[in-house]
C-alpha cells in the first residue's frame, strides 16, 4: 500500500490518500476527481496515480500548472517512498506501507 500525505498547513488540507495494487485514481480540484484537492492552482483533473506491480506511477493529465516530483516537472514518473509530489501549491509526500 502507498500513502500520499500533505503537511497540516496545505491549502484546503491536510490531505491523506491511500493507493493499493491494481488501483487507478485521479487527483484534481473538480468533483470527478477521485482524490479532491481544494486548491486554486490544481486543475479539475490534474494527474492520475496507478499502482502496477507494486510500483506507484504518476501521470500528468495536461494540467495547466504541471505536475512535479521532487521539484522536477514530469509527464510520467515512478514514485518512491520519500518523494514529494506537487500539484499546484499542494505537496504530498509518498510513504510505502
Amino acid at each position: 500500500m502507498w500513502i500520499l500525505r500533505s503537511d497540516d498547513g496545505a491549502e484546503g488540507g491536510p490531505y491523506k490518500f491511500r493507493m493499493t495494487a491494481g488501483r487507478v485514481r485521479t487527483i484534481g480540484r473538480g468533483p470527478r476527481a477521485d482524490f479532491v484537492l481544494d486548491a486554486v492552482l490544481v486543475s479539475r483533473l490534474h494527474c492520475r496515480l496507478l499502482v502496477r506491480d507494486d510500483t506507484l506511477i504518476v501521470e500528468n493529465l495536461g494540467s495547466t500548472n504541471g505536475t512535479y516530483v521532487n521539484d522536477e516537472p514530469v509527464d510520467r514518473a515512478t514514485l518512491r517512498a520519500g518523494d514529494r509530489l506537487r500539484t499546484g501549491r499542494v505537496e504530498l509526500t509518498v510513504f510505502a506501507e
